[in-house]
C-alpha cells in the first residue's frame, strides 16, 4: 500500500504542474470547486486554506449509497477510520488520525455538528444519530491543528449540512431492499416560495442483521426552514428526531467463536436478551445577519433531549454484590446551548483581513440510573433499581480567529480558544457520598501559513494545541463491578501538540491534497479494563502519531472519473505504563512502542466511475483496503487486514417532471470474511465484530418537480 501511495503521489504532483492554468475542456468536465466553511466560519475554497479539510458532495453522499451509516462515505476521506460494527445497538467505531479510536461508548475525541448545532456534549461525548444523509447537501471533515478552534475533544471536526429546497416544490420517495432483510423507505418534500425555503425528510430503516440477535429498526426525521426576517437577516429553524426501539446487541466474539461461525451472537447475548432503545428530539435556531458594510454575525441556539435504555449481559451472580450498579443502564439527557460570533472584514496593509470573535455555551444534565437485568428467575428484564446519579457538564468557551492575505501568494490564519469545562455528579442512592466536582481548563492556540507556489499549487504549514477532558462515561466507573463509588476523579485531561505540512493542487480536472503530520499527546486517556459493559479509564502518559494523508480526484475524460484516498498512520505509546488484563485485574506492564489499538497503520480507498454525458447510466467500482488493527493495548489480539470491492450500476430516466433512478449495488463482491471493528481490552477476550459477506441491494428513487 505504501508503494502504491508513493507512486500515486508522484503522478499527482507531476500532473498538477503540467496541467494548464486555464482549462481548455468544457466546464462540465471540470471538478466543482471545494467550498468549505468549517475551518474559518466563512465560505472559502479549501485550496487556499492552510488546513486539512475535505468536503463530501451531495452526489457522494447519495448516488448509489444506502444512506444508512456515515461509514458508507467517510471511507473516502483520508485520516478517517469509520467502521459500521454491524451492531446498531452501538455507534460507529469512528476516529480521525487515531483520536476517538479508544471510545467504548458513542464518539469521543471528535467534534460533531449538524447545521451548526453540536452533536458533541460539553464533556466531549458525541452521537451522530441525528445526522440525516437523505437530506444532506455535504459533509465537511476538518483534521489537524485547527480542529482545536471548536473546543474540547477536537481531534477532528465532522459537520453535516442540510440541503436547501429547490425553486417551487419537489417531492422525492426512496425504497431500498436487499440482503439480511434490509429495508429502507424515505419521503422528502422540499421547496422555495421566495421568502421561505424548506426541507422535510422522514425515513424508516430495518434489518435482520448479519449475526444472530442483531436485528434493528430505526425511524428518523429531519427538517429545515429558512426565512427572511429583514433586508439582510435570515432565520433558520432546524428540527430532527430519531427513534430506535429495542435494537438487538449481538456483543463481541472471541477468536475461537469467530473461527467457528462469525454469525454467532456473543456469550450470554441471547440469555440476557441484550438490546438498546433510543429516542432523541432536538431543535435549533440560527440567526444570520449583516451589520453595516463589514460585519457578519451568526447566533445559534439549540435544545434537545435523549433517552437511552440498554440491557447488558452481566451475570446475575455478579450483580448479587450489593455495590454493583446493575446490568441495565437508563440514561435521560437534556442538553441546550448557544454559540454567537461576529466576523469583521477589513483591510490591513492592502490585504484583506477577517477577524472572528465569538463564544459558546453548552450544558448537559444527565439522569443516570442502573437496574438489575433480571427479576426473580427471569433474565433480560428490568429489575430493581440499584444506582442513581445526577450528572451535569457545562462549558463556556470564548474564541478568536483571524485570517489575512497580505499578498496574492501569502495566506495566514491563526486562532485561539479558551476552554472551561465543569463536571459534577451526585449519588442519589448511597447517602453520605459527597458530590464530585471537577473543573478543567485549557487555552488552545493554532496558526497556519500557506504560500502559492504556482496558480494551481499551494504549500502550507500549521501548528496547534489540543485538549480533551474525560467524558462522563469515562469518569463513571472506578471499578468494573461498581464496588468503588464516585467519579474516577484521578483522571486528568489529555493535551496534544499538532504539527502539519501540506501541499494542495487544483487544476480543474485534477485535485490533490497531501498532508504530513506529527502529533504528540500527553496523559492520553485509555481503557484500563472493559468488562460487563463497564469501562474503567486511565491516563497512560505520552503517545505519538506520525502519518501522511493523500487524496486525489481526477476527471480522466468526459465520462470517467477517479478518486483515491490513502492514509499512513503510525500511532504508538512513548512511555511504558501498567494496565489491567483479565478478571480479576492482573497488572500488566505495557512497554513503550506498542501500537494504539483500533488504529490501522495503512488504509486505502479507490473509486472509478463511468458516467456518460447524457447521465442515463452510471457504473462504478470501489476498493477498500486496511491493514490489521490491534484489539488490546498489549497488542496480543488483532483483526487481520482486508481488501473489499463494491460495485454498482444506476439507470436514470427523465419523463416530463419525473426523474426515476434504479440502482443495483453489490457490496463485498468477492465474499470476503473479515473483521471490521474491535471491542477494546475486553476482559473476556470478546474483541471481534465481523462484517457480512456479499450483499446485494436494490434502490429505487422517484423525484417529482
Amino acid at each position: 500500500m505504501r508503494c502504491l501511495a508513493h507512486a500515486s503521489l508522484l503522478v499527482v504532483l507531476l500532473s498538477i504542474s503540467a496541467l494548464p492554468t486555464t482549462p481548455a475542456w468544457a466546464e462540465s468536465d471540470a471538478l466543482p470547486d471545494a467550498i468549505v466553511v468549517t475551518a474559518t466560519r466563512i465560505h472559502e475554497r479549501s485550496l487556499e486554506l492552510p488546513v486539512s479539510i475535505s468536503s463530501l458532495s451531495k452526489a457522494a453522499l447519495r448516488e448509489g449509497e444506502l444512506r444508512i451509516n456515515l461509514s458508507e462515505t467517510l471511507v473516502e476521506v483520508p485520516g478517517v477510520s469509520a467502521q459500521s460494527r454491524q451492531n446498531y445497538a452501538q455507534d460507529l467505531q469512528l476516529s480521525i488520525r487515531g483520536f476517538g479510536a479508544r471510545s467504548s461508548f458513542g464518539t469521543r475525541g471528535i467534534r460533531l455538528y449538524a447545521d451548526g448545532i453540536p452533536g458533541t456534549m460539553p464533556d466531549g461525548q458525541g452521537q451522530f444519530s441525528q445526522f440525516d444523509l437523505g437530506s444532506a447537501s455535504r459533509i465537511e471533515v476538518l483534521r489537524g491543528p485547527f480542529s482545536a478552534l471548536y473546543g474540547n475533544a477536537s481531534g477532528g471536526v465532522i459537520s453535516i449540512f442540510t440541503e436547501d429546497g429547490p425553486t417551487g416544490l419537489a417531492v422525492e420517495g426512496t425504497a431500498e431492499a436487499g440482503s439480511l432483510g434490509l429495508q429502507r423507505y424515505s419521503l422528502k418534500g422540499a421547496g422555495d416560495s421566495g421568502r421561505f425555503n424548506y426541507v422535510i425528510d422522514a425515513a424508516h430503516f430495518e434489518t435482520n442483521g448479519y449475526r444472530d440477535h442483531s436485528a434493528a429498526e430505526r425511524n428518523t426525521g429531519n427538517s429545515k426552514l429558512r426565512m427572511s426576517v429583514g433586508d439582510n437577516t435570515t432565520l433558520t429553524l432546524i428540527g430532527n428526531v430519531i427513534e430506535t426501539p429495542a435494537v438487538q446487541d449481538p456483543l463481541g466474539l472471541t477468536s475461537a467463536q469467530l473461527a467457528i461461525n462469525p454469525t454467532l451472537a456473543g456469550n450470554n447475548a441471547l440469555l440476557y436478551n441484550t438490546r438498546k432503545s433510543l429516542s432523541q428530539e432536538q431543535a435549533g435556531a440560527i440567526l444570520d445577519g449583516i451589520l453595516g458594510d463589514a460585519e457578519h454575525y451568526t447566533v445559534t441556539v439549540y435544545d434537545g433531549a435523549r433517552h437511552t435504555e440498554q440491557f447488558q449481559a452481566i451475570l446475575k451472580s455478579s450483580e448479587a454484590l450489593a455495590t454493583h450498579p446493575g446490568g441495565v443502564v437508563d440514561l435521560n439527557r437534556n442538553f441546550y446551548g448557544m454559540d454567537a460570533h461576529l466576523t469583521d472584514a477589513r483591510t490591513l496593509w492592502n490585504g484583506p483581513l477577517w477577524v472572528t470573535a465569538g463564544a459558546s455555551l453548552d450544558t448537559l444534565a444527565e439522569d443516570r440510573r442502573g437496574f438489575l437485568n433480571f427479576s426473580g428467575n427471569t433474565l433480560g428484564v428490568l429489575g430493581a433499581l440499584r444506582s442513581h446519579t445526577d450528572n451535569h457538564a457545562s462549558d463556556l468557551d470564548p474564541y478568536l480567529q483571524a485570517e489575512w492575505r497580505p499578498t496574492d501568494r501569502w495566506h495566514a490564519f491563526a486562532g485561539v480558544r479558551h476552554n472551561e469545562v465543569t463536571i459534577t455528579s451526585l449519588d442519589e442512592v448511597r447517602i453520605g457520598i459527597p458530590q464530585s466536582t471537577l473543573h478543567y481548563r485549557a487555552t488552545t492556540p493554532v496558526g497556519g501559513l500557506s504560500f502559492t507556489l504556482q496558480p494551481n499549487l499551494d504549500a502550507y504549514a500549521s501548528v496547534g494545541r489540543g485538549f480533551e477532558t474525560p467524558t462522563l462515561n469515562d469518569l463513571a466507573y472506578r471499578s468494573t463491578n461498581g464496588s468503588l463509588p464516585g467519579l474516577n476523579t484521578g483522571l486528568q485531561p489529555s493535551s496534544s501538540s499538532h504539527y502539519e505540512l501540506g501541499l494542495k493542487g487544483d487544476s480543474g480536472r485534477l485535485r490533490a491534497d497531501l498532508a504530513a503530520f506529527v502529533i504528540k499527546t500527553h496523559d492520553e486517556l485509555a481503557v484500563e479494563q472493559n468488562s460487563g459493559g463497564r469501562s474503567v479509564y486511565e491516563n497512560i502518559g505520552d503517545t505519538a502519531r506520525r502519518g501522511a494523508e493523500l487524496s486525489t480526484e481526477a476527471v480522466l475524460n468526459g465520462a470517467l472519473r477517479a478518486h483515491l484516498a490513502y492514509t499512513y498512520l503510525h500511532a504508538v505509546t512513548e512511555q511504558a505504563y501498567t494496565s489491567c488484563f483479565g478478571l480479576p485485574c492482573l497488572p500488566v506492564v505495557i512497554p513503550a512502542g506498542h501500537r494504539i489499538p483500533a488504529v490501522p497503520q495503512n488504509a486505502l480507498y479507490a473509486n472509478l466511475e463511468w458516467r456518460p454525458r447524457d447521465g442515463h447510466l452510471t457504473l462504478a467500482a470501489e476498493t477498500l483496503g486496511r491493514s490489521q488493527i490491534y484489539a488490546d493495548d498489549r497488542n496480543t489480539a488483532a483483526a487481520a487486514g482486508y481488501w473489499v470491492t463494491n460495485i454498482r450500476g444506476t439507470l436514470l430516466q427523465d419523463i416530463n417532471r419525473w426523474t426515476i433512478t434504479e440502482t443495483l449495488r453489490i457490496d463485498n463482491l468477492w465474499d470476503r470474511r473479515y473483521v471490521g471493528s474491535v471491542i477494546l481490552n475486553d476482559a473476556n477476550s470478546r474483541f471481534f465484530e465481523p462484517e457480512p459477506g456479499r450483499g446485494i441491494y436494490l434502490l429505487l428513487t422517484v423525484l417529482h418537480r
